[in-house]
């Protein structure tokens, strides 16, 4: 009987050090589901149901999906023009605190902010928490379908950022790409109708110079299909490659299949 007890007594402590240590060291306990932080700065309708949608489809209902919504990030950057520190440490803060509250992983939704995604990939590995770039696989597609690229916006904050992505990517691939800028000004805001009528108006400025047309904004996304049947080109938009990025990195890490 005392060894019975001394047994139990010993098996209770090993299952209290276990479970400390899973919640230490950020390991999900089997059967819980893996959280997903989604960071926006900018959101609009078509963007957070795109976003659900791609998540429900790709990813399923075995993720928890968490939201944060950093407004005053993009409203200081497009004041300015450019991140400058206190958005981009705004939005650093908004990381860590993803990771505080449980996150496996994290989706920077924002293509502006996607230089600020890219410099804390280091940290991002070392905490084990992948920080996952929205248009980063998206790019790498551009780049394996063509080297003409169009890069449309309706923001020009993020222009920059894009191209940065997708020159790095070409760079790591060893390819070398153009890069077109379109900026449809004074789009945001606009209804679909009148968005649609915009986008295509821009999209025939360039589609017979370029060999794949690049939407930078996933809230732009259900323009894709329109634009590219009405000029025979590849057209990428997310948030499906950053989706399917984000799926990628939860299996690696061993939290789905």
């Amino acid at each position: 009987m005392q060894k019975l007890f001394l047994f139990t007594i010993c098996f209770v402590i090993a299952f209290a050090m276990e479970s400390f240590y899973n919640k230490a060291y950020g390991q999900t306990e089997q059967g819980k589901k893996a959280k997903v932080a989604y960071i926006y700065t900018v959101t609009t309708p078509e963007l957070k149901e795109d976003m659900m949608r791609e998540a429900q489809e790709q990813i399923g209902s075995d993720v928890e999906i968490m939201i944060y919504e950093v407004p005053a990030v993009f409203e200081e950057i497009k004041r300015v023009g450019y991140v400058t520190a206190p958005p981009a440490a705004k939005l650093i803060h908004t990381y860590m605190t993803a990771v505080d509250d449980g996150a496996d992983a994290i989706l920077s939704i924002c293509s502006t902010v996607a230089d600020v995604a890219y410099s804390m990939q280091d940290a991002a590995e070392y905490i084990g928490v992948p920080i996952v770039m929205v248009n980063e696989d998206m790019c790498r597609e551009a780049v394996r379908k063509g080297q003409r690229i169009a890069l449309m916006a309706t923001f020009n904050t993020s222009l920059d950022p894009t191209r940065n992505t997708l020159l790095r990517i070409a760079r790591e691939m060893g390819k070398h790409v153009e890069v077109t800028e379109v900026l449809l000004d004074g789009a945001f805001g606009l209804d679909q109708t009148q968005f649609r009528a915009l986008m295509a108006e821009k999209a025939g400025e360039v589609a017979d110079k370029v060999d794949v047309i690049v939407f930078t904004q996933g809230s732009m996304a259900y323009c894709e299909e329109y634009i590219a049947q009405m000029y025979g080109k590849v057209v990428l938009s997310n948030p499906r490659f950053g989706t399917k990025a984000v799926k990628d990195a939860l299996v690696l890490k061993g939290l789905l299949k």
